[in-house]
Parts: C-alpha cells; sequence; structure tokens
C-alpha cells in the first residue's frame, strides 16, 4: 500500500478500550477516516470515543475496504478474528498494541518458553503484524501526544518486517503524537515486550 505524505488513511481500530478508545479519538483529530469496533456490537462503543468522526461499526465490517486496522484486543485473543480476517487483502497493514500479562490473559504457555510476543499473536492471526504503541500506557498515549517537533517528545518502537506496513504504522504513531523509532524486524520486538531482558530470550 502505497501512501501518500498527507493522505488520509483508512482505519479500523478493534477494541474500544482505554488503548482503544485513545487511538480512534487521536487519529480521528488527525484526519483519518476511522472505524471503531467492539465485540459485543457497536452500541458497546462509548460516545466519548467517537467524538473527533470515528464511526461504531460492527465487526464483519471493520475489516473491509480499509487501508490499515489496528488490534485493540487482549493478550492471545488473535486467534478468535482469525477466521474474519482471512478474506482481508495482504496489502492492508495491521497493527498490534497488545501485551502479555499473565495476571490478566492467563498463563500462555508458548511465550513462558521463549515465543516472542508479537510473532505468536501473529501466528494465531494468520498473517503478517506490525506491533506499535506497546510501549506507552493509556494514560500517557491520551495526554503526553504532542506535535512533530515538540521539545522532549516521546518516542515509541515499531516492529515489522515489512517496511511499507512500517511506514504505515510509524506514520500512524507520528499523527498520534509520538515520536515513531523503527524497532527493526518482528523477531526483534522482544525488546519492546514489558520487562523485556536487556539480552534476547534464548
Amino acid at each position: 500500500m502505497r501512501l501518500l505524505e498527507g493522505q488520509i488513511i483508512k482505519i479500523s481500530v478493534i477494541g474500544a478500550g482505554a488503548i482503544g478508545g485513545n487511538l480512534a479519538r487521536k487519529l480521528g483529530e488527525a484526519g483519518h477516516d476511522v472505524q471503531v469496533a467492539d465485540a459485543r456490537g457497536p452500541e458497546a462503543v462509548a460516545p466519548d470515543v467517537l467524538e473527533t468522526g470515528a464511526r461504531a461499526v460492527a465487526l464483519a465490517d471493520a475489516v473491509k475496504d480499509r487501508d490499515a486496522v489496528v488490534l485493540a484486543i487482549p493478550f492471545g485473543v488473535a486467534g478468535q478474528l482469525a477466521d474474519l480476517f482471512a478474506s482481508v487483502p495482504a496489502e492492508t497493514v495491521v497493527i498490534d498494541t497488545s501485551n502479555y500479562y499473565p495476571h490478566l490473559s492467563g498463563r500462555i504457555e508458548a511465550v513462558e518458553d521463549g515465543a516472542i510476543e508479537c510473532v505468536y499473536t501473529s501466528e494465531l492471526l494468520g498473517r503478517p503484524v506490525v506491533k506499535a504503541w506497546n510501549a506507552a500506557l493509556a494514560g500517557t498515549q491520551r495526554t503526553k501526544g504532542v506535535p512533530a517537533g515538540t521539545p522532549g517528545r516521546i518516542a515509541l518502537p515499531v516492529a515489522g518486517d515489512s517496511e511499507e506496513a512500517k511506514r504505515v504504522a510509524m506514520r500512524l504513531v507520528d499523527d498520534t503524537g509520538f515520536d515513531p523509532y523503527d524497532a527493526g524486524a518482528l523477531a526483534d520486538s522482544w525488546r519492546q515486550q514489558p520487562m523485556a531482558p536487556p539480552t534476547a530470550p534464548s
């Protein structure tokens, strides 16, 4: 997907909680065409999530005719969306924001045994993903984003195997008020996992 600088991007955010709500508001404010979907239905999307122009849609509609889909869902549930994404074009950029917290998602043996979180999510979903926004708490995302060039602007890592998909994700991170940092391939995304070790996991 080749996007010109300044071009409006058609985005769906799946998940309307704290992270998804933040991103829907920020990306809508930046002028993008934003849809929001919740597994409980469009009526479950809070009105404040839509205050900058995002539209609530059904889950099945969220992946149709989109340039990018942002997954703001609990870690480990991406497999439940595999059938939904089976017909999504390969050029659609899929961005994962999740982190593995065993006390929230339950213990996942594959990750405990060393699987890289975002690689695991990609395998569950059955397609490549880009990792972004996971290195900032919801409160940071909501209150600390500032215009490009602002001194002290917070940088957020973005990892992925497709340079074009990563470029799209980095532009969106920038549009939400943070300096995007190219963190390399998806296999290197362990560095941006919570409590990541200082060296690569064995």
